[in-house]
C-alpha cells in the first residue's frame, strides 16, 4: 500500500513515515502544496495524509484540485486547526476523514486502516489465488492452513500482485509500490524479491509467471498452460 504524507514539519514528517513504514506501508514524503499537486498529477497512491496549512499552496487547494480530477482517493486531513469550522470545509471539500494536532499515532494508524478498508468495501476482504488466501483487513497471507511469514517489501510486492490477479503488473509498478520516490532502487531489485516469495510459494499452488519486457503475474498453477 502506497501513501503520499504532505506535512510541512519536516521532523513530524519523518517520525510519521517511519511509525506507518512500520506497519509496512511504502510512504512519500512532501513538503509543499505545490509539489504535492504536480505529484498527483502523475502518480497514483492508495491514501493521501495532507496538512491544510502548507508552504506554496494550501492543503485545501491541493484537495480542491483534486477532487475536480476525479481523483476519489481516500483523504486524511491532519491539521493543528481543529476549529468546527475548519473539519466542516475541509469534509465538504472531499476529506474522507480528519484529525487534529497533536495525535496519537495508535488513532492515526487505525484510521487508516480504516480508509483503506472502505476505499475497497465494494470488494470481498478475501482474495484467492487457488491455495493462497490473502485477508485485506488484517493484511495477513494463508498458504493453506499456515500464514505466510513475509518481509515489508515480499509483502507489499505480493499485495500488489494478488490484488491485480490475472493481470500482468509491470516492474515499475511493482518498484513503486516497494520504495519511496527517494530510494536508490537497485536494477535487480524486484527479481530478488519475486525469487523469493516464488520460494515461500513452492508449497502452494499459486504461481509468479513471468512475462518478458512486460512484467509478472499472479495465478493459479492450474491456469499457467
Amino acid at each position: 500500500m502506497r501513501i503520499l504524507l504532505v506535512e510541512d514539519n519536516r521532523p513530524l514528517s519523518e517520525w510519521l513515515a517511519l511509525a506507518l513504514q512500520r506497519q509496512n506501508y511504502t510512504v512519500d514524503c512532501i513538503y509543499d502544496g505545490e509539489d504535492a499537486d504536480h505529484l498527483l498529477l502523475t502518480q497514483q497512491y492508495d491514501l493521501i495524509i495532507l496538512d491544510i496549512a502548507l508552504p506554496k499552496l494550501n492543503g485545501d487547494k491541493v484537495l480542491q484540485r483534486l477532487r475536480k480530477r476525479n481523483n476519489d482517493v481516500p483523504v486524511l486531513v491532519l491539521t493543528a486547526n481543529n476549529a468546527v469550522e475548519s473539519r466542516i470545509g475541509a469534509l465538504n471539500t472531499g476529506a474522507d476523514d480528519y484529525m487534529a494536532k497533536p495525535f496519537d499515532v495508535s488513532e492515526l494508524e487505525a484510521r487508516v486502516r480504516a480508509l483503506l478498508r472502505r476505499s475497497n468495501r465494494h470488494a470481498s476482504p478475501l482474495l484467492q489465488c487457488g491455495s493462497l488466501v490473502y485477508d485485506s483487513n488484517s493484511r495477513i497471507f494463508m498458504l493453506g492452513a499456515v500464514q505466510l511469514c513475509l518481509t515489508p517489501r515480499e509483502q507489499a510486492v505480493l499485495e500488489t500482485l494478488i490484488v491485480k490477479m490475472g493481470r500482468t503488473v509491470s516492474k515499475q509498478a511493482l518498484a513503486e509500490s516497494l520504495f519511496a520516490m527517494d530510494e536508490e532502487i537497485s536494477p535487480d531489485a524486484i527479481e530478488v524479491y519475486i525469487h523469493r516469495l516464488r520460494k515461500k510459494l513452492e508449497h502452494g499452488d499459486a504461481a509468479i509467471i513471468t512475462l518478458r519486457g512486460l512484467g509478472y503475474l499472479l495465478k493459479p498453477q492450474n491456469e499457467t498452460a
